[in-house]
């Protein structure tokens, strides 16, 4: 049975026992900073199981998608070197929020696994928790599994309830125990059923687990009965299937066997089951759904992970023989294995390949430094364990990821100080941090439980009630005039920052007062009001009239839609794979950050314009609608990756189809309603990450005007019509360029004849021509050219000459080529410089450098001689 109809037979069983079929979440948890990847197929129904969300249905069932490969459940270090390890793996689940619970939920594991997939009974093993007498009982009673071959697992972790055997959200909270169903490969195998000292053999093999989430546990450790006890299975996909083809490993399962070969061949390797192959070819899998997702390699977070995981693809593909970029090439093949199931992968194929080709690119010159100062350091190592100080310095200096100096340390035999590195890593972000400033988030110090309830989307002003009012993060009962405080309302027309869009501003009256608002947040449902009262007093209960500046609400509206055309424009002129990565809409401009590893073109720009303003002349009705996320993602609609959806969404569309997005936020109501858009600025933010920053409506003809006002002036100036004036500009480049020949001419003679004068002054030191003058009024230029002269006329010589030119220290520094194996240039001018207080550098035999403090050229000159005397 081949893993894709493993897949489908599973969620088929699932939707006809009354679930709802729901798609893999992304790999980005959604708003869930405890999470650094989607890890288990239950994390997008956290909410859920928490009771804090409501979904049409009570049961569902899904294949999620899942990545282990950093913070506490990271698999990296085992992957490649155990058969059933991934970075990337399928999690086929099914889940009841407060709907069925044990018995049904253990019928369905035993039904579809015997009846279904009709595994033999026989190799079959259960565990439970020691004292959960009532899955025990369904097992042995309903079910009729042999009592010999349950197992029960106690607390085996040193505490209450820390047991494999019962599964916890955290330290409080959800949950309860489990029952876990292993599959015997066969005594052929090696390894011990659980709980036994062999039990981490591939013997025995847990393909499937339940939970059971019955309890809260409360700070003081105590477990209180939930009233809607829910569930949360989760089956391997990569571990059933390879049961199910009768193989002992995941990588010789149709789902690798393949990539495997593609690996092996973008490598040049044989496909001889070496562990590294299987390296390349676990990593292909995660490193391309995480950039199809949106991440994208960096130094941080989940950039930094992703990093990770390529440079030890590439390492691995590198010790098998690789010559060149090959990890890149591997993607085609991945699309083709799983392509259908999970189509972001076809739609962002190119750009996946493109990113991988260019990190690969960037880690070669990284890994060829790395490996020549560890083997340094490895020749003069006492002992086993490599510090974990160079680890760090490795790490910190020249950018080698630890998890390869631990890949690297293994192969040799040797282990890595990883809690020194850890400790190295701690400090260097206690000095990042001691470096930095921080402000307080104005949300965090409000405890708020009343919802607000939003009218904003059809009206600027309306009548509300003050439920709160908070004065320095305390609660108070009246507010007095001249106070700053935040105010909650029990509905408001205001809108409250979030999606990129800033809250709205105004003012909330009475007959006797009047509180003037500057912004509006909101924490989880409630929205607040920031602002100081300016008159009278406002107490808590009273009736208010709430006013937004409907000026400045329409001017935030139009950038908003605004930018939703830039991000419909940009996949059409740059290609799917742009992802929105950030946004900001105020009433003066708008921000767009967006995925693309390259400086947008001129030209391209231009076409992003022309296409926007395109669809802003035709005055198109901008639409909204509300409906379910099925439905919406059916229109086309575009999500953001760390998006939070709850029963209904709300689908805005401009366009007939241009632009079809999901946003919460304010609009204008036809396109029109912008008048015109101009990009002003685009550049980089981080790696892989462009911003575009553009103006609209009177602000973009304003910009328009002051840029004609300067073409006039320039006009003027060279004396040329606007018809006339690139052919008049080209003519006086031409003749500048001209000139400057002309002038570097002249220089070289002056040079030359100067240098004629200089040799006289060239001193003798233990064989060596030195020559240190100083040559005020001259640029660098005519230094270098000076420089150059001398070398050509000079044998075995260190040449020095420094200036003053425009209040700015100039430097030179040579060697001869007789001298280059013993003296170095780019040495010499790194001590000279840095004593005028700048920098220098360049090559062994020519370097320049600049400072700012001209008092002391007079010592840094005279460095050269010391300088000399030591390397001779």
């Amino acid at each position: 049975m081949k893993s894709v109809e493993i897949r489908e037979a599973f969620l088929r069983f699932f939707e006809e026992q009354g679930h709802t079929r729901v798609a893999s979440s992304s790999l980005i948890p959604n708003n869930d900073p405890t999470l650094l990847f989607t890890n288990a197929g239950m994390n997008q129904f956290k909410d859920c199981f928490l009771g804090n969300e409501k979904r049409a249905y009570t049961c569902a069932t899904s294949s999620q998608k899942c990545v282990r490969a950093g913070g506490k459940n990271s698999d990296l270090e085992n992957v490649g070197y155990t058969a059933h390890h991934h970075t990337f793996f399928e999690m086929l689940g099914n889940f009841s929020f407060g709907d069925y619970f044990k018995k049904d939920a253990i019928t369905f594991v035993w039904y579809f696994l015997v009846s279904v997939l009709k595994l033999s009974k026989e190799k079959l093993w259960v565990t439970i928790y020691a004292t959960d007498y009532e899955t025990y009982n369904i097992w042995t009673k309903d079910i009729g599994m042999p009592v010999e071959r349950i197992i029960r697992i106690g607390d085996n972790k040193g505490a209450p309830y820390a047991s494999d055997n019962f599964w916890t959200m955290g330290d409080t909270g959800p949950c309860g125990p489990c029952t876990e169903i292993f599959y015997d490969h066969g005594a052929e195998i090696w390894g011990g059923l659980p709980g036994s000292p062999e039990e981490n053999g591939n013997r025995y093999i847990e393909i499937w687990n339940s939970v059971f989430i019955q309890f809260n546990r409360t700070a003081d450790g105590v477990l209180h009965r939930l009233l809607a006890p829910s569930i949360d299975t989760g089956m391997g996909l990569e571990r059933i299937s390879a049961v199910m083809q009768q193989v002992h490993s995941n990588y010789e399962i149709d789902l690798f066997v393949n990539l495997l070969s593609a690996s092996a061949e973008a490598i040049g390797c044989a496909n001889d089951n070496q562990c590294s192959l299987k390296v390349v070819s676990d990593h292909i899998r995660s490193c391309s759904f995480l950039i199809a997702d949106g991440v994208l390699p960096s130094n941080e977070d989940r950039g930094y992970v992703l990093r990770r995981i390529i440079r030890r693809a590439c390492r691995h593909g590198y010790k098998l023989g690789a010559t060149g970029s090959f990890f890149y090439k591997i993607v085609a093949q991945l699309v083709t294995e799983m392509g259908c199931a999970f189509p972001e992968l076809k739609q962002q194929q190119t750009n996946i390949e493109h990113v991988l080709k260019t990190e690969e690119e960037q880690f070669t010159q990284t890994l060829e430094h790395g490996l020549k100062i560890l083997e340094r350091d490895l020749t003069e190592l006492k002992g086993t364990v490599i510090p974990g100080n160079i680890a760090f310095k490795l790490y910190d200096t020249y950018g080698f990821p630890v998890d390869l100096t631990v890949d690297i340390a293994r192969e040799r035999e040797l282990t890595v100080d990883t809690a020194g590195f850890m400790r190295e890593m701690d400090a260097q972000r206690m000095r990042a941090r001691s470096a930095s400033s921080f402000s307080r988030d104005h949300n965090t110090l409000f405890k708020v439980d009343a919802p607000t309830k939003f009218t904003g989307y059809m009206a600027t002003s309306g009548l509300a009630k003050i439920i709160s009012i908070y004065k320095d993060g305390t609660s108070v009962d009246v507010l007095r005039a001249g106070e700053k405080a935040v105010v909650v309302l029990d509905q408001t027309p205001f809108y409250a920052e979030s999606g990129g869009q800033v809250g709205d501003c105004g003012f909330l009256s009475s007959n006797s007062s009047r509180f003037e608002v500057c912004n509006t947040t909101k924490t989880s449902s409630t929205f607040l009001h920031h602002g100081v009262l300016v008159l009278g007093n406002l107490p808590v209960g009273a009736s208010v009239n709430a006013h937004v500046d409907a000026d400045v609400r329409h001017a935030i509206a139009v950038n908003h839609s605004a930018t939703h055309l830039l991000h419909a424009a940009l996949r059409q002129v740059l290609g799917k794979h742009v992802q929105q990565k950030g946004s900001l809409v105020d009433n003066q401009h708008l921000r767009f950050d967006f995925s693309h590893l390259e400086a947008l073109k001129l030209d391209q720009i231009q076409a992003l314009e022309n296409i926007i303003n395109a669809k802003i002349r035709k005055n198109t009705p901008v639409k909204t609608e509300e409906t379910d996320i099925e439905t919406a993602k059916k229109k086309g609609a575009i999500t953001l990756f760390d998006e939070q959806f709850g029963d209904k969404v709300r689908v805005l569309s401009i366009g007939d189809g241009f632009s079809v997005e999901l946003c919460c936020g304010l609009h204008a109501k036809f396109t029109g309603d912008i008048g015109l858009l101009k990009i002003i600025s685009e550049g980089g933010v981080a790696c892989g990450v462009r911003r575009i920053e553009a103006i609209t409506g009177a602000a973009a003809l304003a910009h328009l005007d002051a840029a004609a006002e300067q073409l006039n002036k320039v006009t003027s100036l060279v004396k040329s019509s606007r018809n006339h004036l690139i052919n008049k500009l080209s003519a006086m480049l031409e003749r500048n360029r001209a000139l400057e020949k002309q002038l570097d001419y002249l220089q070289a003679k002056v040079a030359s004849a100067a240098s004629n004068d200089l040799l006289a002054q060239a001193l003798d030191v233990k064989g060596v021509k030195v020559l240190a003058v100083r040559l005020d009024g001259q640029d660098r230029k005519v230094l270098l050219a000076l420089v150059n002269q001398l070398k050509y006329k000079l044998s075995r010589a260190v040449i020095m000459l420094g200036g003053v030119h425009e209040n700015k220290v100039s430097l030179v520094s040579g060697v001869t080529k007789d001298l280059a194996g013993q003296l170095k240039a780019n040495e010499l001018m790194k001590q000279v410089a840095t004593l005028v207080g700048g920098r220098g550098g360049g090559r062994s035999d020519i370097a320049r450098g600049s400072g700012l403090d001209a008092s002391r050229l007079d010592a840094a000159l005279n460095l050269t001689i010391p300088f000399v005397e030591a390397g001779i």
